[in-house]
C-alpha cells in the first residue's frame, strides 16, 4: 500500500502574493478554492479573457487584480506561489519552468507530477480548518469528504475552540504542565463511550 507522503501546512495567504495564469473554468475554481479558504488572499490574475463568472468571483474581491494579457515571465516578480490553469498544456510548462528557476512554489491544473502542491478539501468551522489530501489520486473524493465533515462537525465547536483557548490563558506553568492539562480536559474529545 503507498502512502501519502505530503507535508502539510497552512499558509497565511493574506501575507503572500499569488499569481494565477488562467481565467477560464479551470482558473475560476483554483480562485474560487482560494478565495473561499483564504478570503484576503493576494492574488493577481493574468489571462487573455477571462469568463463571466471569474470576472464575478474577482471583482467582488478587492484583493484580486486582474490583468488582461497573455502570459509573459515578467508576471513571475514579487511572486511566492503560482497556478498554472490554462487551456495550453505547453504554456502551463512554461509556467512551471520559469517559476522553478525562481524557486517559486507552482501548482499546474490536472498535472501532477507539475505540482509542488495540491489543492485539497478544506473543511472550515470558524477556527477550526481541517485539510484533505488524496495525494492527488482522486479530488472527487477529498470533495466528498469535505462534505460529510461539514455537515458532521457542529457549528459550536468553534464555541469549543475559543472556551478552551480561554481556559489555557489562565493556565499557570511550564508549557510541559499546560499540555498536561490541555491533555487531559481535551481527552473526553476521543473517549470511546463505555
Amino acid at each position: 500500500m503507498s502512502k501519502n507522503t505530503l507535508y502539510p501546512i497552512f499558509l497565511k495567504a493574506h501575507e503572500l502574493n499569488f499569481l494565477l495564469v488562467g481565467g477560464g473554468f479551470v482558473g475560476t475554481e483554483k480562485l474560487s478554492f482560494l478565495l473561499k479558504s483564504s478570503p484576503e488572499a493576494q492574488v493577481t490574475a493574468v489571462s487573455k479573457e477571462f469568463n463571466a463568472e471569474f470576472l464575478e468571483l474577482a471583482e467582488s474581491a478587492s484583493n484580486v487584480t486582474m490583468i488582461q494579457d497573455t502570459y509573459d515571465e515578467k508576471y513571475l516578480g514579487g511572486k511566492h506561489i503560482v497556478i498554472a490553469a490554462t487551456n495550453f498544456p505547453e504554456v502551463n510548462k512554461q509556467i512551471h519552468d520559469e517559476a522553478k528557476e525562481r524557486f517559486l512554489l507552482v501548482n499546474v491544473a490536472d498535472t501532477p507530477e507539475l505540482c509542488d502542491f495540491y489543492l485539497g478539501g478544506i473543511v472550515t468551522k470558524g477556527n477550526l480548518k481541517i485539510a484533505i489530501s488524496t495525494n492527488g489520486k482522486s479530488p472527487t473524493t477529498a470533495k466528498r469528504l469535505r462534505q460529510l465533515l461539514e455537515e458532521i462537525l457542529p457549528e459550536e465547536i468553534d464555541d469549543l475552540l475559543e472556551n478552551l483557548n480561554a481556559y489555557r490563558d489562565t493556565l499557570k506553568g511550564d508549557f510541559e504542565y499546560k499540555v498536561k492539562a490541555m491533555n487531559e480536559i481535551t481527552g473526553m474529545l476521543v473517549e470511546k463511550n463505555k
